[in-house]
């Protein structure tokens, strides 16, 4: 049976390249047909856009992952219908109404000092902070090329709500990442719960979770799109 196409959605900081680790076990499980979308973290409805552009050119059922932010954009841009499946790796779940910095708001996380805005509205992860904000279980040569390639967001982004959640309708699976500095554990704990996902999964991992844990995550993606075929079987 042929598998369905994953389309990884990457979060503030980063690029798609982050779930590069994860896209090489994927292939090992046997999909052909992945993609990462590069958002422009610009503003959730841009960046929602930016993949539902992308969902639209597969034909064939999706699978939609989402790391940290990438958590809110598929959830704004997971109603297709060819979509089967959502999976939250470290991720924000907003409901309708709510926004990344609203629930970041509900506990702060230990990294919240080390954000930095610049002239032009884009808020950056101070570089000397990156490694133990972002990916202390990762090595220091890792986290330096993470902080030198990281992708800042316009400030204004946090702010941005949701309109009509896709995990609402759609199964959903989530990764807590328990040592995580940048979206509280307990903030994932409260959303992985209120969206009933299928399956929850705890690592004992930083917030970089799909770098660190690649073997993991692919699994967590794998069982989703299993699921799914089974539905479609």
């Amino acid at each position: 049976m042929k598998k369905p196409t994953v389309i990884l959605v990457h979060g503030f900081w980063g690029g798609a390249a982050h779930w590069a680790k994860v896209i090489l076990e994927l292939k090992k499980l046997g999909y052909d047909a992945i993609q990462a979308v590069e958002n422009p973290l610009t503003s959730l409805a841009e960046d929602a856009e930016r993949t539902r552009k992308m969902i639209a050119q597969v034909q064939g059922p999706v699978v939609l992952a989402g790391h940290s932010y990438g958590g809110a954009v598929i959830s704004e841009a997971g109603n297709q219908p060819n979509v089967r499946a959502l999976v939250f790796v470290a991720a924000f779940a907003p409901d309708a109404g709510e926004s990344p910095g609203g629930i970041t708001q509900q506990h702060l996380p230990a990294a919240a000092p080390n954000l930095a805005p610049d002239s032009d509205g884009y808020l950056w992860l101070k570089a000397e902070k990156f490694h133990e904000s972002f990916c202390q279980d990762l090595s220091a040569d890792e986290a330096l090329v993470m902080a030198a390639t990281q992708k800042a967001p316009l400030a204004s982004t946090f702010a941005d709500t949701i309109t009509a959640p896709a995990w609402k309708h759609k199964p959903s699976w989530y990764q807590i990442s328990s040592q995580d500095h940048m979206i509280t554990p307990q903030n994932q704990a409260w959303m992985s719960g209120r969206l009933q996902a299928r399956k929850v999964i705890t690592l004992d991992a930083s917030h970089a979770s799909l770098a660190s844990h690649p073997v993991e995550i692919a699994a967590l993606i794998d069982e989703a799109a299993l699921a799914t075929q089974d539905r479609d079987s």
